[in-house]
């Protein structure tokens, strides 16, 4: 399995290259040149088989030999073993024809748990095979970055820093990035928003002399291994719904678009799947670039699902390369006109091509709130504000077929809004019930490339 990247001026990587190297060096995107497919009797035979013994089947394909069946079937079991819940990501239904699948069992109480403790497993084993050490730096608007530091804190092989927009994340999200002990993590507090973080991200990537200096390697989502550990998700839930003879939707509140792209690699891998419907916040350029054909930034807003609060969403570039037939020129023309004017239009087919597998919706922050209160009051159910603009979305979606909301995070780690909706103020779980009183670590700098890679090159150990 070979690797190509969205811009087509990068070399053709192996798996664990591209996944070291994150960001490929013409700053777009690695995906691989082409797409294992399962039998239906391939997809039968995962209902009622174990989260691990899926992921094995799921993952493989995609790994070109990279490691052996025994090693990856003991990353994946130590990825998963701390995870609270013996289905890893189990469904509840809230309504006819409706789930919630629940992906806030792992230790950050959030759906980026699933891939980053498994690509947590996976540099281990390849950097200590290699006698290699990185300097993983990531962005995020919330839920990342505390899955990346509990992912890789303590590693020998790597220092992880991880850029949060100052004053713009949960107080719960915070604290989870910036409690840790482990020497190796490092929590800096940006004064900006997320879009600046992730754009000083990329801007530290396409710094060659510095990336590879500092040996960087990054764990957001616009790594692939982040993208491939979450199409698992979509194989359980739709095998258990009764996949492949019955097709299924999927309601995905979506920032960075990396976890619904994981949807549609489940679907080009012959997962039936009916609709994947983008669920947006306020922060709504997918939903208006679906309906209206112009992908335009329009200033971040401050919203109660800040993971969300995003308007430069780094895998639609994957979508926009497969739906333009892999055409690298055009991708390189619409990020150029992005970077220059904050847009671009997407041409008739590419957008023919989305719409063919996606629909969009946005939920304001009334209608959130709402979404909140109607699923305790009619259900007893409790979500946080993310998993709400999925129920939203999915309360307003047309077609028969299963609707499945992707469950992002806990309700504790948003107890204020949870509160507010639904009258109920939801507790943390005993593993992180002393949170509050845990000393903080963090460094707070200015939105300046030139001292954050100062600050890494002090921090990073050699």
């Amino acid at each position: 399995m070979h690797y190509q990247s969205t811009r087509g001026d990068a070399p053709i990587l192996q798996f664990e290259d591209a996944m070291l190297a994150g960001l490929a060096r013409d700053g777009g995107l690695y995906l691989p040149q082409n797409w294992p497919r399962f039998t239906d009797a391939q997809i039968s035979s995962f209902r009622g088989a174990s989260y691990e013994a899926v992921a094995v089947e799921v993952i493989s394909p995609f790994l070109g030999g990279a490691y052996d069946r025994p090693t990856l079937d003991r990353m994946i079991h130590a990825a998963y073993a701390n995870f609270g819940h013996p289905a890893r990501a189990p469904l509840v239904q809230i309504a006819p024809g409706r789930w919630v699948l629940e992906l806030h069992r792992g230790p950050t109480l959030a759906f980026k748990d699933f891939a980053m403790k498994l690509i947590g497993q996976m540099f281990e084993t390849t950097l200590s095979r290699r006698s290699q050490r990185v300097a993983i730096v990531g962005a995020t608007s919330g839920d990342t970055g505390s899955a990346a530091i509990e992912a890789f804190q303590g590693l020998e092989a790597a220092d992880v820093f991880i850029l949060f927009p100052h004053g713009r994340v949960s107080e719960v999200q915070r604290r989870q990035m910036t409690t840790p002990t482990a020497a190796n993590v490092h929590a800096l507090a940006v004064e900006g928003d997320f879009d600046d973080c992730q754009s000083l991200v990329k801007a530290m990537f396409n710094d060659f002399a510095f990336r590879d200096n500092a040996n960087l390697a990054a764990v957001n989502s616009i790594n692939w291994a982040r993208v491939l550990a979450q199409v698992v998700y979509y194989v359980t839930s739709a095998a258990a719904l009764g996949a492949p003879s019955r097709r299924v939707s999927f309601s995905v509140p979506t920032g960075n678009f990396g976890d619904i792209f994981a949807g549609l690699v489940a679907k080009r891998m012959g997962v039936p799947i009916d609709r994947l419907l983008i669920a947006t916040n306020e922060n709504d350029i997918l939903h208006r670039a679906l309906s209206g054909g112009r992908y335009q930034t329009d200033g971040v807003k401050v919203t109660s699902a800040p993971s969300m609060d995003i308007q430069v969403s780094s895998n639609f570039e994957r979508a926009l390369f497969l739906a333009s037939g892999q055409d690298a020129e055009a991708v390189c023309r619409w990020m150029a006109g992005l970077k220059q004017s904050g847009g671009f239009e997407i041409p008739a087919a590419p957008l023919a091509a989305l719409r063919s597998d996606f629909d969009s919706d946005s939920a304001s922050e009334a209608e959130i709130s709402a979404a909140i209160a109607q699923t305790y009051r009619d259900s007893g159910y409790l979500i946080d504000t993310h998993t709400a603009t999925g129920v939203h979305a999915a309360a307003h979606a047309e077609g028969d077929s299963p609707m499945i909301c992707l469950g992002c995070a806990h309700p504790a780690k948003f107890p204020d809004a949870v509160e507010a909706a639904a009258g109920l103020r939801p507790g943390l779980p005993p593993h992180l019930a002393d949170l509050y009183d845990r000393p903080e670590r963090v460094t707070v700098l200015p939105n300046d490339l030139g001292a954050i890679q100062a600050h890494i090159q002090k921090e990073a150990r050699p």
